[in-house]
């Protein structure tokens, strides 16, 4: 288990969600290794590769709920190869998947810029929690 403030977490994910007219419901977050998440994308989505985050949504349009399974390994190594502190990278990859249950996609055109904005004026909010 990471070292993260859950109560700080918990503050960021309703306020997140909140902005998205949404409000939250329960939220999983489930730490595994590349070897779990490697095996959980091919089980559920049939994808053969290794990634950082899956989400499993268990919401509505309006209320945020479901899974997160987070590979710390994936983490760890895409903190050290953009050169930023592994927490930062965390909370990333946390509000990434935070995002995706808000309704926001990152695979058709254009989309991934949306998310990556997303993504950063979540993690600036983080500051002011």
């Amino acid at each position: 288990m990471p070292a993260i403030d859950q109560e700080l977490i918990r503050r960021w994910v309703v306020a997140v969600a909140s902005s998205y007219g949404r409000t939250t419901g329960d939220v999983a977050y489930v730490f595994v290794d590349d070897e779990e998440i490697l095996r959980v994308n091919r089980q559920f989505l049939q994808h053969d590769y290794y990634t950082d985050i899956i989400t499993f949504d268990a919401g509505t349009p309006t209320h945020v709920a479901g899974d997160l399974i987070i590979s710390l390994d994936t983490v760890r190594s895409n903190a050290e190869g953009l050169a930023v502190p592994y927490e930062r990278e965390l909370h990333r990859v946390i509000i990434h998947g935070i995002l995706h249950l808000c309704g926001l996609n990152d695979k058709g055109p254009g989309e991934r810029e949306i998310m990556e904005a997303a993504e950063d004026r979540a993690l600036s909010l983080l500051k002011e929690i």
